[in-house]
């Protein structure tokens, strides 16, 4: 299989959205935009990811004639955004928040085209088991907490914690594909170019 030439820009250096683009056949070019991602006073997490999503795929703009796509994901739980743990501490606070109940995970997508921005947010409820002290440390130390909105990965180790999912799995690891394929879909974009 040869390799087959950018069709579009991800405005997004998550190796997770790369797999899941080149998972439907989507060769892309990287260019990771550096935006503030600190959440608005009052902002809802709905508005954030939005928010964020249309930034990263304007910023790239600039950078390639390629269609460009931006994506966030964050974790909202009590109406409060969970973004990526600074350190230990607060990745086992927001662990011991989601324990042994059910929060949800936002995923906003923005792709830019010949039809001007357009853009989607899938919202995911994740219920969580009873997460132990012990494994909530342990998890940590792994690292693969440290750079995941809500100080978790569905896709890795943490899976283990989780008991329930109602939406899409593809949208909490980082590009909801049904909802992304119809944004690119309608800007032109193939799919199904590096099977």
């Amino acid at each position: 299989m040869s390799a087959s030439a950018p069709v579009l820009c991800l405005a997004s250096a998550s190796p997770r959205r790369r797999a899941l683009l080149a998972s439907i056949g989507v060769p892309v070019t990287v260019h990771p935009c550096d935006i503030d991602e600190t959440p608005l006073a009052g902002e809802s997490a709905t508005a954030y990811v939005y928010r964020l999503a249309i930034a990263k795929a304007e910023a790239a703009l600039s950078l390639t004639d390629l269609p460009t796509l931006g994506s966030d994901t964050a974790i909202a739980v009590d109406g409060r955004i969970l973004g990526k743990p600074a350190d230990a501490q607060e990745g086992a606070s927001m662990l011991r928040l989601l324990s042994g109940r059910s929060h949800q995970v936002l995923t906003a997508v923005a792709v830019t085209g010949p039809e001007g921005m357009l853009s989607c947010c899938v919202t995911t409820q994740v219920t969580m088991r009873v997460i132990e002290e012990q494994e909530i440390s342990t998890y940590w130390q792994t690292g693969e907490p440290a750079d995941k909105a809500g100080g978790y990965a569905i896709q890795g180790l943490a899976s283990i914690f989780v008991k329930e999912i109602q939406g899409s799995h593809s949208a909490v690891v980082g590009l909801p594909l049904f909802e992304t394929t119809s944004l690119l879909r309608r800007q032109g974009v193939p799919i199904w170019q590096c099977i």
